[in-house]
Formats: C-alpha cells, structure tokens, sequence
C-alpha cells in the first residue's frame, strides 16, 4: 500500500488527467490541503469516487458510520485531539488490533500516530469527510458523559471497569461527576443544534434524546441506578423544588457555550417511571434574525413591506408550536427599532434578547399575564407592541383597541392558516367591528426540512403521496427526494426553511368579516387580490428542489 500514490492511482483509472493531477498539485500547495480533499473543493473528483477508487485499488473496506453506534469507551483508544487532528476515528477493537475509519487511508502518518496513542495494530477503512466529523462529535461528546457516568457509579460503590482516557484538559476536576455528566450532554445538543433535550425515564434506564430539525434522535442511555441522581441535578441547575416530585414544575438556567449565552428552560412531569425534563435551548443568537435568514421569498417580503409601512393596527403571525412565528415576530422588531420608537414586546419566555426595545416576562404565577402586562404598557407611551401570544380574548380585544388607538401591534397566535385567523378572534369573543378595524395582515407559516444538497436525487413520489399533497403534475416537472447519506445521517433532509403565507386586509374582506365569515367566500374574495397561499408557495419549494413532495404532506396536510 505504501508504494501506491493517490494522484498516480486516479490517473491510471482514468479518473482525472495528468493535467489535472498537476493543477491539482499546484493548488494542494497553494491551500495547505491534503491531495484528496484538494481534488474535491475544485471539482475534479467526487468524494464517491474517490472512495470507491481506493477500495477497489488498496482493498480497503468502506464504512458507513451513519448506519452503526461506536461504542462510547472506543474514545479510549484514540485521543479527541489525535482524532480530530488526523480525521480519524476508532471503531472496533478486536484482541491486537484497532479498527478505525478515516478519510484517506493513504495518510500514513495518521495510521502511525494512531498506533501509537493505542498501542495496537491499526486497520483503517474508509468513511466520508462529513462523516468521520459527526462519528467524532457523536463519540467524543458522550466521552465527558461516560466518564461522568463510571464516576458517578463508582462514588455509589458500583463496580465499573476503570476507564482508561485522560480527562480533557478543559474539564473541571472539581465539578462533580453529575455536574459534568449533564453539562456535556447540553453541550452536545447545542453542538447539534437542537431545540430541546429530553431526559425521559423507562422500567430501566433514562433515555436521553435531542430535536434536531423538528425530528428527536436517542444521543444517549443514563443506568437506572443513576437517572434519580441526574433529574435532582438538572433540578438544583434550575432552581427547581427538588423535594416535590407529585406535580409538574417549570424553571431556567443560564450557560456559557462556545462564547454564547445560552438560556434554558426546564420543565418536569411526574410518569409512572419518575420525573420526565425536558430543557428548551434558547440560544439568543439573533444573527439569522432577517427575511432571508427564516426563508421569506421575495413576493410575500413586498407584501409584508406594505404592512410594516403601517403605524397602527395588528399584524398576526399563525401556525402550530414550532413553526417559527417567535423568530418572524423577532425579524420584524428589529426592522422597526429605531431611536424615535418606543417598542415594548410582552414575552413567555424571553427567548432573544436585543438592544434599543424594552421586553417584559410574564409571569402569570403573579398574576403578570399577557393582558394586565399591556393594558400597563398601553400606559408607557408606546409606538410598537410585540405581545409574544394572544392565548384569550380579553388580550385580543386589548390588542384590537390598542391598534385602533394609533398603535402597531405585532402577536402570534395559534391558528391552521391565515384565514383561520380571523375565525379563531370572533370565536375568543372579539368584535367583528373591531377585527376588521384592527387587523391590517396576518402571516402564515410552517417549518418544512431541506432536502439534503449531498444525496438530493431526482425521484418521482408514489401516485398516493402525490394526490395527498394535491400539487400539480406538469408536462415535464421534476420532483426531488434525498436518498439518505452520511452528511444527514440516511434522513434524506438538512436544516429546514419557512414557508409562509400572506393575508393583506382590504375592504371586500372587511366587510366579509362584518356580515359575518363563511371561510370559503372569505377565501374567494383574498384570491382575486395578491394572496398566495401556503401550499402554492410550498409548491414553489418543491419546483425548486429545496423540499419534498412527502415532507409538504407531513408539515401542511397533516394539520388540516
């Protein structure tokens, strides 16, 4: 193996040319790269055949990581800085010999650094780049927790096998084992960017699980013998009453993670197994905090540049939990502070926090709710009231006459579609005089996953799927789906993207309002203008590639 070079072995396969094998040499020194990856950022080869060139030609098996579970004591063997230095990561160990995948197995001065630190024979395999990264976040980021759990059994007088790794130096030796076992799987949720964790105890043991992109994943298992000890811990971090364990309870904490302030809050629920915590990450992060950022395309954007034009009335961001309204309701503030504003939001919780508005938590527990929260703001001279949610009808007629005295207000509320909207106000018991007098726009939306760029294919959905959805067949359409790799761990989807829906208020629908709403004519009437609903522009969505003909069924239809 070590007489073959990966440029001589491409080029006698036929995979690239000498040229370009020496263009490639010339920007492998100019990038400080290795040879393989050089090829791929410049577009000469695909990472799929490279893999497939070196197992062919070295007899080198291929590893698909997305499809096992390393074992965690694995990160024994190998260092977290030996791995990610090299892109390496251990496997399987077998007697004498370690079994590691890697990204280029022609490195032979990983494969010698990792005999080394392991004190074994190395047989590498090869896995993809974007995989060997998880695989080394997903094993190393349950190290500190393994750790933490051997320690903790072995301070109750529990016989475990002693582990065998040094600590990471930026680990506190005088936190408790407890303390570092909870704090290390927070930090891999935010690593992962999930939303919330779930510590939800079983007949045995805790199961630990992350919601990335909407979908939860099982990231870890904590012994029945241990799970009471972490419930009391994510209890004391959130100033929770440790001693009751009858009722549900709800409290906060605060943590430094990379750089970051990152909030949490904590809610426990009695079940007949003990306490389920789950925690929500509220990271504050208001960087994506614009029209591109959440995914509004450019013709709901004009519309909603018309209602922002305005300086009074309610404007509604609808849809299910998750869809995303707390971040539109975030974007629009902060277009609409300025130094001669006065904006107030009213929030349960908090959630982003942001100079130059002032922004109140609720607390209903002291009688501090939405609707004595901003009959006291309309008290402050206000030029902008963000209310984080209408949940009754005293805050929503609050908010109708606050609108229909000068003032703009922003709110989300609970509702299918933008039209529904309307309906659930005049159910809560508003006015239909003071809905239509109030509400200048309502904003629709839901979340919907990204097909993965990696492993996007073209692929034509079932003919069931496809009249589900109810979207067009045109002459020629192509509908896209992601077969599953290792960069989305086999979902198929990355990331996901707004999909929204825009509802301008205007006479004929005012009226239609004051005559009372019968939601088809209602719907008759917003089409002749410029509404486009949510399915036409998840249509677009669709067209483009970006999602799913079945990911559409499951965010849009599902609720209806």
């Amino acid at each position: 193996m070590k007489g073959k070079r990966l440029g001589d072995i491409l080029v006698s396969q036929k995979i690239i040319t000498n040229d370009q094998l020496m263009e490639a040499l010339s920007l492998q020194k100019q990038q400080g790269k290795r040879l393989g990856q050089t090829l791929i950022d410049n577009g000469f080869i695909t990472e799929n055949q490279l893999i497939d060139t070196l197992r062919y030609q070295l007899g080198i098996d291929y590893i698909d990581l997305s499809k096992i579970d390393i074992p965690v004591e694995m990160s024994e063997w190998i260092p977290k800085s030996v791995a990610v230095s090299n892109g390496i990561v251990p496997v399987s160990v077998s007697k004498d010999t370690l079994f590691i995948a890697m990204e280029d197995p022609l490195n032979f001065y990983a494969i010698e650094e990792a005999k080394q630190v392991s004190k074994k024979k190395i047989v590498p395999m090869i896995a993809s780049r974007t995989a060997i990264e998880h695989a080394i976040n997903s094993l190393y980021g349950n190290e500190k927790a393994a750790k933490a759990i051997a320690q903790m059994r072995s301070e109750a007088g529990i016989s475990e096998e002693s582990i065998r790794s040094t600590p990471e130096p930026q680990e506190s030796e005088q936190d408790g084992p407890t303390i570092r076992l909870i704090n290390s799987i927070i930090e891999r949720a935010y690593e992962e960017n999930a939303s919330d964790i779930h510590f939800e105890p079983t007949k045995g043991d805790m199961i630990v699980r992350i919601r990335v992109d909407g979908i939860l994943h099982k990231i870890l298992t904590i012994p029945s013998d241990l799970k009471d000890s972490a419930t009391s811990r994510l209890k004391v971090m959130s100033h929770i009453n440790i001693t009751e364990k009858r009722i549900p309870q709800d409290g906060r904490a605060v943590m430094m993670l990379d750089g970051k302030e990152v909030d949490m809050r904590f809610s426990t629920l009695p079940t007949i197994y003990g306490e389920k915590t789950v925690v929500r990450l509220l990271s504050g992060d208001a960087s994506m905090l614009n029209r591109a950022g959440i995914g509004m395309p450019a013709a709901e954007s004009s519309k909603l540049d018309k209602l922002m034009a305005t300086t009074s009335g309610v404007i509604l961001i609808v849809g299910p939990t998750g869809s995303g309204k707390s971040s539109t309701m975030y974007t629009l503030a902060q277009e609409l502070i300025s130094e001669s504003t006065n904006l107030i939001t009213l929030e349960d919780p908090v959630e982003i926090k942001f100079d130059g508005a002032t922004q109140v938590q609720i607390n209903e527990k002291v009688g501090m709710t939405f609707a004595s929260a901003l009959r006291s703001v309309l008290r402050q001279d206000p030029d902008i009231i963000c209310v984080g949610e209408i949940r009754d009808g005293e805050t929503a007629e609050i908010a109708m006459r606050a609108a229909m005295t000068g003032h703009l207000v922003i709110s989300t509320l609970h509702t299918e579609d933008a039209v529904s909207a309307i309906t659930r106000l005049v159910d809560m018991g508003v006015a239909p005089y003071l809905v239509a007098a109030g509400v200048r726009g309502v904003i629709s939306q839901r979340l919907l996953r990204r097909i993965c760029n990696r492993c996007r294919t073209e692929d034509f959905p079932d003919e069931a799927t496809l009249k589900l959805s109810d979207l067009p067949v045109r002459a020629g359409r192509k509908f896209y789906r992601g077969k599953g790799c290792d960069y989305c761990f086999n979902s198929g989807y990355r990331g996901r993207i707004g999909v929204f829906e825009v509802l301008m208020m205007d006479d004929e629908l005012r009226q239609c309002i004051l005559h009372g709403i019968n939601h088809q004519e209602f719907m008759r009437i917003a089409r002749k203008g410029e509404f486009t609903t949510m399915l036409d522009n998840a249509d677009n969505l669709v067209e483009q590639g970006i999602t799913s003909v079945s990911e559409v069924v499951r965010t849009l239809l599902t609720d209806n």
